[in-house]
């Protein structure tokens, strides 16, 4: 029995001669792993399918507990964002996050709208990104059940003024009389409390409203909260940090 759904290419891996095995995001399944028959052949029918950022509609024939893409119908192939290494490794940051937060037979519908949506704002503005990956990724943090707030004190109750921390453990800024965490600049808590309204809010098409340097601050900050409360490391938004 076939199977049609939207999904967001993560990764790919060759394999065999021609073929590639991917694992994309679906709403209704979260990620599905398929085998695609002969698509690094010159003229390959679905070759497009199989490329980095890959939105489409995919059809899946299973057996034996096996996918393999059938067919397969573009809705966007975000090919811009492959033009320069900056906004590639931003993209990747989007799918690394998907792939990590995200797990076979669990619905993912939120986090694909999401992915897709911050791809969209990263294409449409490739010379700054930042906001938009910032977005991305409070909004996975907050879907992914890790908690995130940066309102008043958690500790005293005050409203936080001049330096603050953040709480690692907590995921909340705190101020500099309970100092509780590591430093964190005031730009930076602007751009993560930004992003953390939009999120609540459920807003789409929106445009930045912080400093560009606070949503970089906030990047680097993001990368350290998700590798302690997860233990891992995220190597295409270390690598987009570095460039």
């Amino acid at each position: 029995m076939d199977l049609k759904m939207d999904a967001l290419l993560l990764r790919a891996a060759d394999y065999g001669e021609s073929d590639r095995m991917v694992t994309l995001l679906t709403a209704e399944r979260g990620k599905v792993s398929a085998a695609m028959k002969g698509v690094r052949k010159a003229g390959a029918k679905l070759r497009f399918a199989s490329q980095p950022f890959c939105f489409a509609e995919y059809v899946f024939a299973e057996k034996n507990g096996r996918n393999t893409v059938t067919q397969a119908s573009l809705h966007d192939g975000f090919y811009d964002l492959r033009t320069n290494v900056s906004s590639y490794y931003a993209a990747a940051c989007v799918t690394e996050v998907c792939d990590r937060f995200s797990m076979e037979n669990m619905a993912a519908g939120p986090l694909l709208v999401c992915a897709v949506t911050a791809l969209e704002g990263i294409e449409q503005h490739l010379d700054a990104p930042n906001f938009y990956l910032v977005k991305f990724l409070v909004e996975a943090v907050m879907l992914a059940g890790y908690p995130l707030s940066a309102g008043d004190c958690p500790v005293c109750g005050k409203k936080i003024a001049g330096r603050r921390f953040f709480d690692l453990r907590t995921g909340s800024f705190n101020c500099a009389a309970c100092a509780v965490g590591v430093p964190a600049s005031e730009s930076t808590y602007h751009a993560i409390r930004e992003a953390i309204s939009l999120a609540e809010e459920g807003e789409r098409d929106v445009a930045p409203q912080a400093e560009e340097d606070g949503y970089l601050r906030a990047l680097r900050l993001l990368r350290a909260y998700i590798g302690y409360q997860t233990d891992t490391e995220l190597p295409a938004l270390a690598q987009y940090l570095s460039l």
